[in-house]
Parts: C-alpha cells; sequence; structure tokens
C-alpha cells in the first residue's frame, strides 16, 4: 500500500522537495496535524536531510539537530524534519532506535524541551496489520525523525477544545479516503517533483 522510494533515485532537492510536499498535501492537506499550517506558512520547518548510512550516524546526527533547534528561536525555526533516507528503511529497526532517540535526548538535558515524533514508510501501529490503511497517519515518503519543541506544542494544544480527538479523527480521515486514495495522492506527490 506504500509506493517504495529509494533514496538514490532522487536528487538531494528532490527528496526534501518530496517530503514538503507530504508536509503541504498529506499532513496539512489532510488536517493531520492542525499545529503544522502555522509553521509551514512561516517557513519554521526547517528540513535537514541525513547523509547516515548507520544508526551511530543518525544518532550524531540527531545530536546536532536537537542542539541547532534549541539554539535558535522558535520563531525562526520552531521545528525540524530529520529525514534521513540511507538508514533505518526497516521499521523494526527504526522503532527500535525511537529508544536511542529518546536517550540522546535524556542525554543532552532536553527532556521535556524537545521530543520526538515518528515518520517512516511503513509506519504500523501496534496491534494493525501491515495493511491497515490507518497506518498511513504516520507513513511519510522517507524514514525521519520530527524534532518538536515541546513549549510549541504545549501552546498548540491549549488552542484545542479536545486535542485528543485528533488521532481517531485522522483514522477516520484514512478510513474514508481508502487504499486506492491514498496511492493517488502518493503517485501525486512523486510526479509532482519530477
Amino acid at each position: 500500500m506504500n509506493l517504495f522510494v529509494d533514496a538514490d533515485e532522487y536528487t538531494h532537492e528532490q527528496i526534501i522537495a518530496l517530503t514538503r510536499g507530504w508536509v503541504e498535501r498529506v499532513v496539512i492537506g489532510l488536517n493531520l496535524c492542525p499545529f503544522a499550517k502555522p509553521v509551514h506558512v512561516k517557513n519554521q520547518i526547517s528540513y535537514a536531510l541525513s547523509h547516515a548510512r548507520d544508526a551511530d550516524a543518525l544518532a550524531a546526527d540527531l545530536r546536532r539537530a536537537l542542539l541547532t533547534l534549541v539554539e535558535t528561536t522558535s520563531e525562526r525555526t520552531d521545528t525540524c524534519l530529520l529525514i534521513h533516507p540511507w538508514v533505518l528503511s526497516d521499521f523494526i529497526d527504526y522503532n527500535d532506535f525511537l529508544d536511542v532517540a529518546d536517550a540522546i535526548i535524556e542525554e543532552s538535558d532536553l527532556t521535556g524541551v524537545l521530543q520526538i515524533a515518528s515518520f517512516h514508510p511503513m509506519y504500523q501501529f501496534a496491534g494493525t496489520t501491515p495493511e491497515d490503511v490507518t497506518n498511513c497517519t504516520n507513513r511519510s515518503p522517507f524514514p525521519m525523525l520530527h524534532v518538536l519543541r515541546e513549549t510549541s506544542l504545549d501552546k498548540a494544544t491549549a488552542t484545542l477544545t479536545d486535542a485528543n480527538s485528533i488521532v481517531e479523527r485522522n483514522l477516520q480521515t484514512m478510513i474514508t479516503l481508502g487504499h486506492d486514495g491514498w496511492i493517488n495522492l502518493q503517485l501525486e506527490l512523486h510526479k509532482s517533483i519530477r
């Protein structure tokens, strides 16, 4: 149900463009994250491309991304998508790395300051099958770690009457879109950068 993307078939600019298109057409277009549009419109999303080929190199890139984000004002860069197309393509390996990512935040004394949201082309929620369309809420063109500022997240969720309803609404959005709709959306994204 996901189109396999071989990062080596794309230039670095196309990888960023495909990710930006995913943010625009999927995350914002389907309203999966009501907080994404304001930071997108203000150009406050950093799209960082990791050239890592193993988990250790990715961990080093993540440390740099965390440091860069905390050293930058939220008005300039509010959030960072660390895209890593050449490492952790297997979802189980990626999922295991999330513990490493959390440990890096803790070691960096950034617990309560930054957090990681996870997106992967083969994302799968516990208790679902790989074909379950609801997994697509967290499926991205490439594996990526979304670094978020907790203060920004707190401000954004404070404006919602029921932040917990976002997950249920997103699942219903994917069910309504269906497998064919998801595949067509991905095809449109790929065509838009070629």
